[in-house]
This record gives structure tokens, C-alpha cells and sequence, in this order.
């Protein structure tokens, strides 16, 4: 199975998200994939099975418990095949960066005086006298 076909299911994202965050039970991913989809216990199983086998996720025992945890190999490999692609959203981010930065100073500029140490001293009045 290609890496964005098991990417390409909602559920599998959401187990993937709550593995990367630390290694879980089989227990606590399906409760939560459970009550966030509604889908039953064996439903969440597959999906387990389903990155198990395409090797997103290892499982180990722990006396009764299976605990699932990400493997990076495959989330490196799409990184490498988005890299392709970086450059039609990292231009508009970085616009985006640069319209933020010029709206806080612009906000901050409205928003009141500039502190003592911002002004410029009024030297037009110093030539006058």
C-alpha cells in the first residue's frame, strides 16, 4: 500500500497524531478513535494493522497490552516527496510572515505614543529659538 493511500484516512491520521505524541495501549488508541468516529473496537484494529503493515507504527508487548509507537521511515520518505512542492507554500508563507509583522507595527504605531526612547528629539523647535 502507497505511503498516501494509509495517509489518505482520516482515522489513520488521527492514530498516527496520538502515537506521535508518545507510544499507546491498542486500549487507549481505540478509545479515542472510538469515541471521536464512532467506529467499533475491531474497526480501530484494522486501521492499527492497516500502519503496522504498512510500517507507520510497531507494536511491542507489554505482558497483555500491545503498545503501538510511530516509525519514522515512512513519514521521512513523503517528507522527501513533498520537499518537491515546499517552494509554492513557503514563498506564501513567508508573506504571510511579512504582512503579520507589518500589521503588529502598524497596530503598535496606532495603539500609542512611542516610549521615550523611540522619539526623535524636536530639533526644528531648537533652531527656531
Amino acid at each position: 500500500m502507497h505511503a498516501f493511500d494509509v495517509l489518505g484516512d482520516p482515522v489513520r491520521r488521527r492514530i498516527l497524531e496520538l502515537l506521535a505524541d508518545d507510544e499507546q495501549t491498542a486500549g487507549a488508541v481505540s478509545m479515542v478513535i472510538q469515541k471521536e468516529f464512532g467506529i467499533s473496537q475491531p474497526a480501530v484494529s484494522h486501521h492499527l494493522r492497516v500502519l503496522r503493515e504498512a510500517g507507520f507504527a510497531t507494536v511491542s508487548a507489554e505482558g497483555t497490552r500491545r503498545l503501538y509507537a510511530v516509525t519514522s521511515a515512512p513519514l521521512q520518505e513523503v517528507d522527501a516527496w513533498l520537499e518537491h512542492f515546499r517552494r509554492f507554500w513557503n514563498q506564501r508563507l513567508d508573506a504571510l510572515g511579512t504582512e503579520l509583522a507589518r500589521g503588529k507595527r502598524e497596530e503598535r504605531n496606532r495603539d500609542g505614543p512611542p516610549s521615550s526612547g523611540d522619539s526623535k528629539p524636536d530639533t526644528k523647535n531648537r533652531e527656531e529659538t
